[in-house]
């Protein structure tokens, strides 16, 4: 059978259905509508004459022909996609969409400051920039790449560093303080009234990661309020409501004027920042390539420059 482009078009989004389970929302992570994706499907079925899913007014799944054939399927795509991608670079510019799922703390300190000089250089690249704290499967979502910071990373993904070491900072409002007094040590927090994160991903309550003289804790805080977002936890910190823990960088302002206190500071070390991570793959397409090496470039010249 001979392919076009129309076709592994096609083929991508089989596999996509066959990730998600759904054409909802595999044509929310090929940015495309749920009917073309429902379409897409009927007509590589019709073409081949067999039936590659089974459908249920809940659940879309493989049947069993469709599940051998994307078996066979995806690693031969994956070659397909990389001589594509051979050709890209014969042209010797990166082109196309740069998919990246990033969380809320790299907007303003990575993806902000780089976006201007980053199209500049490369006019005929356009950036999708999807914004969520949870981690995600790249693959599975349709991304080029992410941003996480580096202890959240599987080991089967390649971590490119963007910047220096992170720190948390343990808050609260002044009013706060006043009435319930500053936890002196990281036990006294189970006395207060804490506002706990829940991992977008898991489900999961996170545990407060502290160190007490050189000895990593980890604090399974209690409270009032739970939310998977840290704007609710900031703005609920600034009205009062409890103690938060969030990341130095968002709460720069707030400590710098006086709405928040910073408190166990000395329990809160630095760690591993912010890295730009991909799946592993011999061969990097173009796009992606001109992001890795934008991004090394960047940490460069901003380690020349703190040596100067």
């Amino acid at each position: 059978m001979q392919l076009t482009r129309d076709d592994l078009a096609g083929l991508t989004t089989l596999l996509a259905v066959a990730d998600k389970r759904s054409f909802t929302a595999a044509a929310a992570a090929l940015r495309v509508t749920p009917s073309a994706v429902s379409q897409s499907v009927s007509a590589a079925e019709e073409r081949v004459g067999v039936r590659l899913f089974a459908r249920t007014t809940r659940r879309v799944s493989p049947t069993e022909a469709g599940a051998r054939f994307l078996a066979e399927l995806r690693p031969a795509l994956e070659q397909v996609q990389a001589a594509f991608a051979v050709l890209e670079e014969a042209r010797g510019r990166p082109t196309g969409t740069l998919r990246l799922s990033v969380p809320r703390l790299a907007i303003a300190s990575v993806i902000e400051p780089m976006l201007a000089r980053f199209l500049a250089e490369h006019p005929e690249l356009r950036l999708d920039v999807s914004v969520e704290d949870g981690f995600v499967d790249l693959v599975a979502g349709g991304y080029d790449a992410g941003i996480r910071i580096g202890e959240m990373l599987d080991k089967d993904v390649v971590a490119v560093p963007l910047a220096g070491s992170m720190r948390a900072a343990v808050v609260a409002s002044p009013a706060y303080v006043e009435r319930h007094g500053k936890p002196k040590r990281p036990r006294d927090l189970l006395a207060h009234e804490c506002i706990n994160y829940r991992r977008v991903r898991s489900g999961t309550i996170y545990r407060w990661e502290l160190t007490d003289r050189g000895r990593d804790l980890t604090l399974a805080v209690d409270g009032r309020i739970v939310t998977n977002d840290q704007g609710v936890m900031l703005r609920a910190a600034l009205d009062g409501l409890g103690v938060a823990y969030m990341m130095e960088s968002n709460v720069t302002e707030e400590l710098a004027d006086g709405r928040l206190v910073r408190l166990l500071a000395s329990y809160c070390p630095p760690f591993p920042g912010l890295h730009l991570y991909y799946p592993s793959r011999k061969q990097l397409p173009p796009k992606l390539r001109a992001l890795v090496d934008f991004f090394r470039d960047e940490r460069t010249r901003l380690r020349r420059r703190s040596a100067e």
